[in-house]
C-alpha cells in the first residue's frame, strides 16, 4: 500500500513539474515544432524576427485569408517578418488532409511560400506547447461583429457556452498572433480580423 502511494505521489509530482515547465517558457524562442516536412524547427532560429503565427485549415470560410497572409509575408519579409502556419483539424474537421496534401493545397491554391508546420492541436490536453504559451500571453480578443462571419461565430459559440469569451482557448481557424522581435510581446487577432488588419501592429514591431 505504501509503495503504491509513493508511486502515485511521484507520478503526480512529475506531472505537475511537466506542466509548470511547459507553462514557464518566457519567450517564443524557447519552443520547437515539427515542420510540414517532418524536420524539427528550433524557434530560437527566428530571434530578431517579427512573427505571425496562425492556426489554419483548408476547408474553412476563413481559408481565403491564406492569400492575405502571403501578401503580408511578401510585403514585410525583407524587413524581418516571418509568417508561420500551423494546420489544425479541431474545428469542424476542416483540415482532414495529410501534411503533404496541405502543403500542395497551399501552394496550388494560394501561392503560399511562408513556412508551414506539421498539423497540430491547439486546444485541450494535447494542445501544442506553442499554442499553450500563446493563449497564456493573449486571451480572446473578441469577434468583429461587422465581419460577414462575426455574428455567426458569436451565435454558434455562445449557444455552446454562454461564457466562451472568458476563456483564452482558440475559437476557430485563422486565429492570428503577432510576436515582437524579442519574442515576448504577443498581440492576438481573431479569425474575423483580416490579415491586412495586422499591418499596423506588424509595422510597429518591425
Amino acid at each position: 500500500m505504501k509503495r503504491l502511494y509513493l508511486i502515485s505521489l511521484l507520478a503526480s509530482i512529475f506531472c505537475l513539474l511537466s506542466f509548470k515547465a511547459a507553462d514557464s517558457q518566457s519567450s517564443i524562442y524557447d519552443f520547437k515544432a515539427l515542420s510540414n516536412e517532418g524536420e524539427m524547427v528550433d524557434f530560437a532560429s527566428y530571434k530578431g524576427k517579427v512573427l505571425v503565427i496562425v492556426n489554419t485549415a483548408s476547408k474553412c470560410g476563413f481559408t481565403p485569408q491564406y492569400d492575405g497572409l502571403e501578401e503580408l509575408y511578401q510585403r514585410y519579409k525583407d524587413k524581418g517578418l516571418v509568417v508561420i502556419a500551423f494546420p489544425c483539424d479541431q474545428f469542424g474537421h476542416q483540415e482532414p488532409g495529410s501534411d503533404e496534401q496541405i502543403a500542395e493545397f497551399c501552394r496550388m491554391n494560394h501561392g503560399v511560400t511562408f513556412p508551414l508546420m506539421s498539423k497540430i492541436e491547439v486546444n485541450g490536453e494535447n494542445a501544442h506547447p506553442i499554442f499553450q504559451w500563446l493563449k497564456s500571453q493573449a486571451g480572446f480578443a473578441g469577434f468583429d461583429l461587422n465581419h460577414k462571419l462575426g455574428k455567426l461565430m458569436h451565435k454558434m459559440l455562445s449557444s455552446q457556452d454562454p461564457d466562451y469569451a472568458k476563456n483564452p482557448d482558440i475559437k476557430w481557424n485563422f486565429t492570428k498572433f503577432v510576436i515582437s522581435r524579442d519574442g515576448t510581446k504577443v498581440v492576438r487577432f481573431e479569425p474575423t480580423s483580416e490579415p491586412e488588419e495586422l499591418s499596423a501592429c506588424i509595422e510597429s514591431m518591425l
